[in-house]
């Protein structure tokens, strides 16, 4: 019997609607290799019915490996994924969010360059491959190449969606770094990191995207953007 564990961490802040959908789509996941799940939630401080949400999920699915933490203030989705990252035990982590924009399903995609022993870092790409891509925000596409372009220039990578929710790291990788960004952040300070890890291994796969708008619940904004910036030139000039 397979022992490895992916341990999922997500972030949730005001989710109480579409939290439940994601934990489905994750218990029908079928993991390559027989691969074990731990699902380790942490709720933001959330000001909507979120935490009771999934305490209702874990009550009426005991056999799902669900893990629940409580932020005791607001401090952002960085923070969240801080707190998620030090508690998985899995041999694998990934980042998954709280909305519907990603695809669970996808996760063997990601896993497989790991488990073929030639990755130790996977990002899924929303802009290689032919998955299925909803199209939404021109500025946003053009910020999120812009932002991957800039970071590229200092880690010496050539990826294509350095922005992207979904990372797979070995865990013992993810848990060595000292992560500071508390908001969003954390993927230009990630990428940064995990990039100076002498002989780390980084690969990149194509997954689907199914965007939402500001009125279905997207919280990033041009603020974000700005904050992106400054963390990208921090965290690559500043080591």
């Amino acid at each position: 019997m397979n022992t490895k564990t992916l341990s999922i961490v997500i972030p949730v802040y005001n989710e109480a609607k579409t939290i439940h959908h994601i934990l489905d789509k994750i218990g029908k996941v079928d993991l390559l290799e027989e691969i074990n799940k731990e699902v380790i939630v942490v709720n933001d401080c959330s000001t909507d019915n979120t935490i009771h949400s999934l305490e209702a999920y874990k009550n009426t699915h005991p056999q799902f490996n669900l893990s629940i933490y409580s932020q005791e203030k607001n401090l952002g989705k960085g923070a969240a994924l801080h707190r998620g990252i030090k508690e998985a035990t899995g041999d694998y982590v990934i980042i998954q969010d709280a909305d519907l924009e990603y695809d669970p399903a996808e996760y063997n995609r990601l896993l497989q360059p790991i488990l073929n022993g030639f990755a130790d870092v996977v990002y899924g790409s929303r802009f290689t491959g032919g998955s299925a891509h909803r199209i939404l925000f021109f500025w946003h596409t053009l910020g999120n190449h812009g932002l991957t372009f800039l970071s590229n220039m200092f880690t010496n990578l050539n990826l294509t969606d350095m922005e992207t929710c979904y990372k797979l790291f070995r865990r013992e990788l993810i848990q060595s770094l000292d992560l500071k960004e508390r908001r969003f952040g954390f993927e230009p300070e990630v990428t940064a990191k995990i990039s100076r890890i002498p002989n780390v291994r980084i690969y990149e796969v194509g997954i689907s995207y199914y965007g939402r708008t500001y009125a279905e619940g997207k919280k990033i904004n041009w603020k974000d953007g700005f904050r992106a910036i400054y963390c990208i030139l921090r965290y690559n000039l500043f080591k």
